[in-house]
């Protein structure tokens, strides 16, 4: 590349030069300079001229406002001083906020010495232009020994190009870090490929992440960068087209590695333009104005903003996979050039060298297209290789194409991608080399149309295959002890179910039908009716696999929302479900697909949900769909169990039941036994009828993991509100809540089971419990005071406004009205709601909070104050209003 080709003298204001050499001082001629390159870029930007014209021409007309600058100064020993660009400026990639690295380079220290004041005015001159300056002064000696011990400053030395000055002064830097001197190629490679890994390990070796760094991030612009920098330390390249002629790169890779590049620095170039920032995260704010910048528009039932980032995930995902094979051949070429072979035959088609399965000729793929998934099952079945050769990789690129309707109807390779899901180990991992090398999309055509899909909220925070993917990992993940303390349950069940495969086939399909505009579920179920077709699999599997992806919501959905304390929702649940077989499908499908939805939204209040729903699930499958527990069985049940732990701690049957003081079945029915033990001794020692606040961990039988509160207080109107208000303002999230009232003494008996913002308990931390305690023992008896809350909506949040849904129905057989809320989630939201049933004079029964990303899904359970249900369809109608009116005040305030 040379600058020169990209010389335009409309980017440059020539008066405002001319006067730079003659006005004392020239800030004002180079401010006119810089606002004219500026100016004419961003028009030629939104005009959409190539991208490659504007990196390159910034960065020459940049070198021409440099040189005047500093040929304003007065420089002794010139013959003995360089301006010199280095790093990403030295490559000649200017960008519009890229940071500007400039190595003022001297012969010796006493030409430093005598142009001090020179140096300090140059660099003065740069701050006050605003320029993005990064600067060093050095001479030749100490950029050599700056760069022996930091493998970045040698990088940066050798992207180096002189502005102005002895340009021999450069050239003698250049020989002193070659690699003759310092960081020999294997080195340098080594130290490259240890940046890259630490740097990919930071975005969760992923490249798809909801707000992807286009620069730093896997597949980005710096692993292009990295193939770049180890190219020219190991074999002088200055071009990456010369790894075509060392047949490192085909034409076509050559091609995509330079598409690729031009792509991200479009989306790097809007992204400073848009944000007037060095930002080089594709931030939720900024990606519908990129999307718009680039004519994308919302069609087949996808944003425009989906449709930019399913681009931007394929291609840097095609990058990532030609920088893996790169690394690969230099990892041969540089650290095994002098090495013997290792070979291991397998069978007329491959063997493995040095660790990597290989075919034994080019045209292994095209006399055997099957071999295309042969190889696949060969590294299952192989777990001690490294992986398939990079050779072999270009031979599957250059393949893919003879999979077509014929290849997937050939018997060869239905038996082999089942025998890979069958595999003892490997499955995972193959599936995503399948996916990566582009054969998973190609075998399994609806798979194809996913790859790359992002769903815009802050729920899904993969596309949908890298979640379908990772959710595989996650049950391959529970066959191993190691992690049972995480999932204790799905450790156990997975090896229960008869036929694993079709765990992976369910998990495979349960998301492949987003993006169509339609219940994604129900087109899964069809897609995976045809699979098991085409796969040969009888009809109790394929049933099985259909059922699991049309009902892979059913468990997450009925513990999130529903009353599973309730006999009622658990035998609706166990008819749904069937039979043990079903339950432990869809236990182990349902942990895996939350897990693999958002690592952080996983915890254990949410495990403990499924635990809990699970367990109820289980024992009523075994007691029989034909003979299900009621709600008077289950309070006998839970009362009997109480009072024995209470009698074992020295409490008459007399004294127990004064003081249960008859608070109602739903008590009985919401608490387990251990509970009512616990609030019973409490009262006992605190004395009946006295407020009390209690705050423990919540007991392994019902919901491990979080903090639970119980508060016993005289019953009075809003006493909810005025509860959800102090615990916003502790910046404590309410997950749970049962609100109940004794008949005999009017006190109430609340249950609120909370977290701390970043999704945990709050543990032992005597301290931050007695906080809490005082607060709310405020709260109840003297509700004036309590703090108003005041916590900041996250800068993710603010992006993300969801109209609110209330929908507003009746509960006959519990004699409640049931409100159900969707909306944008954000700090004291549940407060707010609380106040509005205050208002309207509501209360509370009990509340199921259920909070998705950004989306919440909250369901409450309310009387008016005469104990009743919701029956005048006005007072409903104006219970919406009030409602719609109170979030989105809270919204947009």
């Amino acid at each position: 590349m040379n600058l020169n080709d990209y010389a335009d003298a409309d980017l440059i204001d020539a008066d405002s030069l001319t006067q730079v050499k003659t006005q004392k001082p020239p800030r004002k001629a180079l401010r006119r300079a810089l606002d004219h390159l500026y100016q004419t870029l961003e028009r030629r930007f939104l005009q959409g001229e190539p991208i490659r014209t504007l990196v390159f021409g910034r960065t020459w007309a940049m070198d021409q406002i440099l040189t005047a600058a500093w040929r304003h100064f007065d420089w002794h020993h010139e013959q003995n001083i360089a301006l010199v660009a280095v790093g990403g400026y030295g490559r000649g990639e200017l960008l519009p906020k890229s940071d500007i690295d400039l190595l003022l380079l001297f012969d010796e220290e006493a030409d430093i010495d005598v142009n001090v004041d020179s140096i300090q005015a140059f660099l003065t001159l740069m701050w006050d232009l605003k320029l993005d300056i990064g600067h060093s002064v050095r001479t030749l000696e100490a950029c050599q020994e700056e760069a022996r011990g930091d493998v970045t400053i040698t990088t940066n030395l050798m992207e180096s190009r002189t502005l102005t000055g002895n340009p021999t002064l450069r050239q003698r830097v250049s020989g002193l870090i070659s690699q003759a001197h310092i960081w020999p190629s294997d080195d340098f490679y080594k130290a490259k490929l240890n940046e890259q890994t630490h740097r990919h390990q930071k975005y969760n070796e992923t490249e798809y992440n909801l707000e992807p760094n286009v620069k730093a991030g896997p597949g980005g612009l710096r692993d292009i960068q990295t193939i770049a920098w180890v190219a020219k330390r190991h074999f002088g390249d200055t071009d990456l087209a010369e790894l075509v002629e060392r047949g490192f790169l085909t034409d076509a890779e050559y091609q995509a590695l330079i598409d690729g590049q031009d792509y991200l620095w479009r989306i790097r170039y809007a992204l400073h333009h848009f944000s007037g920032r060095e930002e080089d995260r594709l931030l939720f704010d900024l990606q519908e104005k990129v999307a718009e910048q680039f004519g994308y528009q919302d069609r087949e039932g996808q944003l425009a903003v989906e449709h930019l980032m399913q681009d931007y995930f394929r291609q840097v995902f095609k990058l990532r996979a030609l920088n893996i094979m790169l690394l690969q051949l230099f990892d041969e070429a540089i650290l095994h050039q002098n090495e013997d072979d290792q070979l291991i035959p397998i069978n007329t088609r491959f063997q493995v060298r040095n660790g990597y399965i290989e075919t034994l000729h080019d045209a292994v793929f095209i006399r055997t297209p099957s071999a295309l998934l042969e190889i696949f099952v060969l590294c299952a079945q192989r777990p001690d290789t490294k992986g398939i050769r990079a050779s072999t990789i270009r031979q599957i690129f250059a393949n893919r194409h003879r999979i077509n309707g014929k290849f997937r109807q050939d018997l060869r390779n239905i038996t082999f991608f089942m025998e890979l899901l069958r595999s003892p180990a490997g499955v995972s991992t193959n599936l995503m080399r399948m996916n990566q090398y582009g054969i998973l999309g190609r075998y399994l055509p609806e798979f194809g149309l996913i790859v790359g899909q992002m769903q815009y909220d802050l729920f899904h925070v993969f596309t949908v295959d890298a979640h379908t993917l990772l959710t595989i990992r996650n049950l391959r993940r529970f066959r191993h002890a190691n992690n049972t303390a995480e999932f204790p349950i799905a450790t156990k069940v997975i090896h229960q179910l008869p036929k694993v495969e079709l765990a992976y086939i369910a998990a495979l399909y349960h998301d492949i039908g987003k993006g169509r505009g339609t219940d994604h579920s129900v087109e899964g179920a069809e897609e995976v009716r045809r699979f098991a077709l085409r796969h040969r699999m009888t009809a109790w599997e394929s049933d099985l696999v259909v059922w699991l992806v049309r009902n892979h919501l059913l468990m997450s959905t009925t513990a999130q929302r529903l009353d599973i304390s309730d006999p009622e929702v658990i035998n609706h649940f166990t008819q749904q479900v069937g039979d043990i077989h079903r339950l432990n499908y869809l236990y182990v499908l349902t942990v895996a697909d939350i897990y693999a939805t958002n690592p952080n939204l996983w915890n254990s209040w949410r495990a403990s949900l499924l635990k809990k729903l699970y367990n109820e699930a289980m024992s009523a499958l075994r007691r029989g769909l034909e003979n299900p527990m009621d709600k008077e069985e289950r309070i006998r049940d839970v009362q009997s169990a109480a009072m024995a732990m209470l009698r074992d701690g020295g409490f008459t049957e007399a004294e127990i039941l004064q003081l249960w003081d008859n608070p109602g079945g739903d008590y009985f029915l919401r608490e387990s036994p251990e509970n009512i033990a616990w609030h019973t001794r409490a009262i006992a020692n605190h004395g009946l009828n006295v407020p009390l606040v209690l705050i423990r961990e919540t007991d392994e039988h019902s919901f491990a993991g979080a903090t639970q509160i119980f508060i016993y207080a005289p019953d009075r109107p809003h006493l909810f509100a005025d509860i959800a208000a102090c615990l916003d303002s502790c910046e404590l999230d309410i997950q749970d809540a049962r609100i109940m009232t004794s008949s005999a003494s009017d006190f109430s008996l609340d249950t609120f089971i909370v977290l701390d913002e970043e999704g945990h308990s709050i543990g032992n931390n005597p301290a931050r419990l007695r906080d809490v305690q005082h607060r709310l023992l405020l709260a109840i008896q003297d509700p004036e005071d309590t703090a108003t809350p005041n916590r900041r909506l996250s800068r993710r949040l603010k992006h993300f406004s969801i109209p609110p849904i209330i929908t507003v129905s009746n509960d006959p057989a519990n004699h409640r009205t049931v409100v159900e809320v969707i909306t944008s989630d954000r700090p004291g939201l549940l407060a707010d709601i609380g106040l509005a049933f205050k208002r309207l004079d509501l209360r509370m029964q009990s509340a199921r909070i259920s909070t998705l990303g950004e989306r919440v899904e909250d369901v409450f359970f309310v009387v008016d104050n005469q104990n009743e249900p919701l029956h005048d369809s006005h007072r409903v109608a104006e219970l919406q209003k009030q409602l719609t009116e109170t979030i989105e005040q809270g919204q947009h305030p």
